[in-house]
């Protein structure tokens, strides 16, 4: 078994609180990380609740000056006061270590053998840099380590058709939109001119429609958070839509994210999002459709299209409930981006990063019915 190198000394390596200041860390010299990629590469101590490890290294562009866009949900948004340096900013409810980008390569070499790691990710933001720097992380990703699958987690706003083309040529496995908000008006509300933020939602269902010519069926996804003021309805026409462009949803429950413009509205409701997600899972890998699914007046769904004994094996799988994003080694249905906690805590787990047991389950189908109850972790 291959040496996990000893951790990074200070300047290669940035913690959010150790610093007194953000060093002048640039992509791609640099890349940020979500906490459950630096503990599972050994950067910080600690464990994840239920999981020992991440199996997408989810690497995010960093710059000392930050994103450019405004998202009213977002951590990295511009606007944050409390945060001044960028690197100290929370994303998923999580901070991002940064560290070199040659030394992450050289950990994941390391634990090679270990097998930690099914796929890689490189998320955009809204940068003058962002582009050029995916380039460079995406080639020297795939000339080290070209047995790891890499996802692009883009920034349409930036790109053209062009830009997807040539990711694809470099070797760029799967591209991925970060939509989010699925109406114009929620868009624009939370993403566009209303927030002072320059992303446009006709853009991004552009970008949707190049990655399914481009990438092709399977190999492109979309994200969507469920919870910011759609009907269950609004939200799985996108997830059908999407899925007759031939890809898939990758869902998110809201959660207030701290520092945010909406970081006093409340987390998704737990019904509506159990219900979202197992309508999506029936929509994408089920063999389901939207036109056969039932819903009430307030856009809820009541009949998921399905016969009873078949829904209550979807359900008994736990599989539905599982997080959603680009698939590993498990099969398609199996996110190997099980982003730990990225949407809940351990005591109210939305998106579930492992496999469920029957007491998960049951939880899953009290909170169906609506009932108030969490997952029970303190």
């Amino acid at each position: 078994m291959s040496a996990i190198p000893e951790p990074a000394q200070p300047l290669d390596f940035y913690r959010p609180g150790r610093h007194t200041g953000t060093p002048p860390m640039r992509s791609p010299e640099y890349v940020q990380m979500s906490t459950a990629a630096a503990i599972t590469l050994g950067l910080v101590p600690g464990r994840m609740h239920r999981t020992a490890c991440t199996h997408c290294l989810n690497l995010l562009v960093t710059y000392p000056e930050g994103c450019r866009a405004n998202c009213a949900y977002c951590g990295l948004a511009r606007h944050r006061e409390e945060a001044r340096d960028y690197a100290e900013r929370n994303f998923i409810r999580v901070d991002w270590p940064a560290a070199r980008y040659d030394e992450v390569i050289e950990r994941v070499k390391a634990g090679a053998d270990k097998g930690q790691f099914q796929r890689m990710c490189i998320s955009m933001i809204t940068h003058p840099d962002s582009d050029a720097a995916t380039d460079a992380l995406l080639a020297r990703w795939v000339a080290a380590l070209p047995h790891v699958p890499v996802s692009i987690l883009s920034n349409p706003t930036t790109m053209e058709r062009e830009d997807l083309v040539r990711l694809k040529r470099m070797g760029a496995d799967i591209f991925t939109v970060a939509l989010d908000a699925v109406t114009p008006e929620i868009f624009e509300r939370t993403r566009g001119k209303a927030v002072d933020s320059p992303h446009r939602y006709e853009k991004y269902w552009q970008a949707i429609e190049w990655a399914a010519e481009v990438f092709g069926p399977e190999k492109f996804g979309v994200h969507l958070i469920c919870g910011m003021g759609e009907t269950e309805r609004e939200m799985l026409e996108v997830a059908q839509r999407i899925k007759d462009l031939g890809g898939h949803s990758h869902m998110f429950a809201f959660f207030p994210e701290r520092g945010s413009l909406m970081e006093d509205w409340p987390p998704a409701d737990r019904a509506q999002w159990r219900r979202v997600q197992l309508a999506r899972f029936v929509i994408d890998y089920a063999g389901g459709h939207l036109d056969r699914m039932g819903f009430d007046p307030r856009g809820r769904v009541i009949d998921f299209g399905l016969g009873r004994e078949e829904l209550a094996g979807l359900i008994d799988s736990g599989t539905p409930f599982r997080t959603s994003g680009c698939p590993g080694n498990e099969g398609e249905s199996v996110s190997a981006c099980n982003r730990p906690y990225g949407d809940s805590s351990p005591s109210d787990i939305r998106s579930f990063p492992f496999a469920l047991d029957p007491e998960d389950v049951a939880v899953v189908r009290r909170q169906m019915q609506g009932e108030d109850v969490g997952t029970g972790v303190t």
